[in-house]
């Protein structure tokens, strides 16, 4: 009875494990859900570069990163830079402040391919209670960034995660990183390759992710750089249709958000969204209009590309768009 006794315990202690890797392994509602509800919620004021609750955001994706596994650079985790804020005026310029890039890799494990780095990206920060780069009639009143860019950043979290636990499937290894400062003007993504954690050349292509909660009824993904890669726009929309989802794919039109910076460094890119809307740069982003569902889809699209990409077989080389 004894010996039945210790069975079941171990059987249970055995199921409960894998209960717990499979859902390190799983990019999850819940935990998307989560994410966002953290990043947008009041008391952290719309996620502006600097102080106090500056360091309460960066502090909670360390932590998550350093959960799911990633390793960090020498440095740590945190990358400080500074940046003047923008302001109403020209003439007025706004206050200067620090904030902070987060980063940490996932190493690839083949020998010729391990050196060679994909960047995965996303920005943290929002506008605050407003400023000169709202949309709202008063440019005042708190910006929670539900899509722009909670999305994004839970998604990269999510990914992070699911990559991390299947890093044997990866000859590339994958640089995970949370941008500071994009609305102020692509800051932490321009500091970032300007002060890069590994040799420039070595950074193969950079992904990145802003808006990305807004999948709708049709399952449009839009993205831009998708030529600036050897096979980019088969492989996106391949992957794609796999997935349930409706590519819309541009060999060029790069611009708007942090891989712009790469691809001035003549680095390939991938910038993903889900679509305008309305509620972009107003009050009115806030989490109830997130689509949980498409967010976690193309999340999966994402993650999928990856593995694709971090292969060994997958030439990468920059192919200028113009």
């Amino acid at each position: 009875m004894k010996e039945l006794s210790l069975y079941k315990t171990l059987l249970i202690a055995c199921l409960t494990l894998s209960s717990q890797i499979q859902a390190q392994e799983n990019i999850t509602v819940p935990e998307l859900y989560g994410h966002i509800e953290y990043l947008t919620q009041k008391k952290l004021k719309g996620r502006t570069p600097g102080g106090r609750l500056n360091k309460k955001v960066i502090r909670y994706l360390r932590t998550d990163l350093k959960k799911s596994g990633v390793k960090h650079f020498n440095h740590g985790y945190f990358q400080p830079f500074y940046v003047q804020m923008r302001s109403e005026k020209e003439e007025s310029p706004g206050p200067t402040v620090q904030t902070w890039n987060i980063m940490g890799y996932i190493p690839g494990h083949d020998t010729d391919s391990k050196n060679e780095y994909i960047v995965l990206g996303a920005h943290y920060d929002h506008l605050g209670m407003g400023g000169p780069s709202s949309k709202a009639p008063t440019k005042s009143g708190l910006h929670a960034g539900a899509d722009d860019n909670a999305s994004g950043t839970a998604a990269l979290l999510e990914i992070a995660e699911k990559l991390s636990a299947n890093r044997e499937l990866l000859d590339r290894s994958i640089i995970i990183v949370a941008f500071g400062a994009e609305e102020q003007g692509l800051k932490g993504s321009s500091y970032f390759i300007d002060h890069p954690p590994v040799p420039k050349e070595q950074i193969k292509l950079m992904i990145n992710m802003d808006m990305v909660g807004r999948l709708n009824d049709q399952k449009h993904i839009y993205m831009g750089g998708a030529g600036t890669f050897p096979n980019g726009m088969e492989l996106m929309k391949k992957t794609g249709n796999a997935q349930g989802l409706s590519p819309i794919v541009h060999a060029g039109e790069v611009g708007g958000s942090d891989h712009v910076s790469f691809y001035r460094q003549k680095i390939s890119v991938l910038g993903l969204h889900t679509g305008a809307h309305p509620q972009y740069h107003t009050p009115e982003d806030t989490i109830e209009l997130i689509n949980f569902a498409g967010t976690q889809k193309v999340a999966e699209y994402i993650y999928q590309v990856i593995l694709k990409l971090a292969s060994k077989d997958q030439e990468l080389r920059f192919i200028d768009q113009g």
